[in-house]
């Protein structure tokens, strides 16, 4: 009876492991650069963030506070949200990677990872223009969207993604 569930177990182990490698070694990167306030990839990101507010007529700047380890969108004369380390999508990102390489299929997975982070990437930076739009036009909807609609799309474009792999890539046969 075990042998029949013996793909599902390396399935699900493959997945623990990888999720719990790449997530510690997050948690090394993270812990290594405490001392200088937000992490080098989330002060990445809040950069791009402004610089399309910029391009959009939404005028930003970006205010360091090293002390709490974020970064203030100063948007239009008004500090209206802040970016913090989890703000990055990382875990996210963790999460779709982990789960693909769970279902191994050689070069192709990593070139659908690769495609993947591409895509997860643009929409986290979107979303978080997004939010900060919202924060700066239509302030009373701000809770709604960062709590709510702006996660529905970064987590639903995750779940699209697995299923595209599991669909088109990880079930396909090679002979079909």
């Amino acid at each position: 009876m075990l042998k029949d569930f013996k793909p599902v177990l390396g399935i699900l182990l493959r997945f623990i492991i990888i999720y719990l490698v790449l997530l510690f070694t997050y948690q090394f990167y993270l812990n290594s650069g405490k001392d200088s306030g937000l992490d080098s990839f989330s002060r990445i990101i809040a950069n791009q963030v402004a610089a399309l507010q910029n391009t959009m007529g939404y005028p930003t700047e970006l205010y360091d506070d090293v002390k709490n380890e974020q970064v203030w969108f100063y948007v239009k004369q008004r500090y209206e949200t802040r970016m913090v380390e989890g703000c990055n999508a990382v875990s996210v990102i963790i999460l779709f990677v982990s789960f693909v390489f769970a279902f191994y299929k050689g070069m192709k997975t990593f070139v659908f990872v690769g495609a993947g982070l591409i895509i997860l990437y643009i929409m986290n930076l979107l979303r978080i223009v997004g939010l900060n739009i919202v924060m700066t036009d239509y302030k009373e909807y701000g809770k709604m969207f960062h709590d709510f609609i702006f996660p529905a799309i970064i987590y639903g474009t995750v779940v699209v993604l697995w299923l595209v792999w599991i669909k088109f890539f990880a079930l396909k046969h090679e002979n079909s």
